[in-house]
């Protein structure tokens, strides 16, 4: 997927998926000058990313 792909899945701005790829906060790939996700990397990223509940 390309950044407005991946922006457009998760329902936020391109500018905070480049910001993230240039940290390293989001798996990706760099072929030649373009970033490029893959879609089942980006959901298994995104789950992990959720706070975790308290037990009660």
């Amino acid at each position: 997927m390309k950044v407005k792909e991946i922006a457009e899945y998760l329902q936020i701005s391109e500018d905070l998926i480049y910001k993230w790829a240039q940290q390293g906060e989001i798996p990706v790939s760099k072929i030649g000058n373009q970033w490029r996700f893959n879609k089942e990397e980006v959901e298994k990223w995104a789950k992990s990313q959720r706070p975790r509940r308290k037990k009660t």
